[in-house]
């Protein structure tokens, strides 16, 4: 399955939230303010919503917000199921220490969508090391910066200042001067922002 390249804000109107997959238009220009009505010509018609179609959407909204494949998605999922503890927490937790997401994350991209082009054009490093994997799962202690060969770049001088303005969760220590991150731990449920409701998922994959 091809990844979607069409109008990204008919997705964040499909799930009636931002998805801040634009970065700065997202805060100045977003089109869910001002039509928060469903794409398509038949947006207004009222249908009954069952518990699978609830699942799906929940499901399609975890995706779309982390930009994920519905293949890997589902892989996520099989290594959640894997481990001990609660299957949701554990997949939100996976989905959030992909590296472009804490990329984001900590503010040294305005989309996630961005982040994952910078990692997939080989600016970031982790550990001393360059990756250009947007789906490389972060650990404990691991630390992660630009490239010495890409800081002169235009971009990442507006980035540093970017940074400097946003919050960034617990679970990361990010210096922007140095344009480096530290994983200071992996998230807990009550760290990670996202507005979806995991336990629909697991009922979807599980089924």
């Amino acid at each position: 399955m091809a990844r979607y390249s069409g109008p990204v804000c008919r997705i964040c109107r499909r799930e009636a939230m931002k998805l801040f997959l634009k970065g700065e238009k997202c805060l100045t220009k977003c089109t869910l303010e001002r039509r928060a009505t469903p794409p398509g010509m038949h947006q207004q018609r009222r249908r009954k919503v069952s518990d699978y179609a609830l699942q799906l959407r929940e499901k399609q909204k975890a995706r779309r917000y982390y930009g994920v494949l519905e293949r890997q998605m589902s892989k996520y999922f099989e290594a959640a199921a894997r481990r001990t503890g609660v299957t949701g927490e554990a997949l939100l937790q996976r989905l959030e220490s992909r590296l472009d997401n804490v990329i984001y994350r900590a503010g040294f991209a305005k989309s996630r969508p961005q982040a994952r082009q910078l990692v997939g054009h080989g600016h970031i490093q982790v550990n001393g090391r360059r990756t250009d994997i947007p789906s490389m799962a972060v650990r404990t202690g691991d630390v992660l910066g630009v490239r010495e060969s890409s800081r002169a770049d235009p971009l990442f001088k507006d980035l540093q200042t970017w940074a400097k303005s946003q919050s960034v969760p617990r679970w990361l220590q990010t210096d922007p001067d140095a344009l480096e991150i530290r994983v200071l731990q992996l998230p807990t449920r009550d760290q990670i922002e996202t507005q979806v409701n995991e336990q629909l998922i697991v009922e979807h994959y599980s089924r």
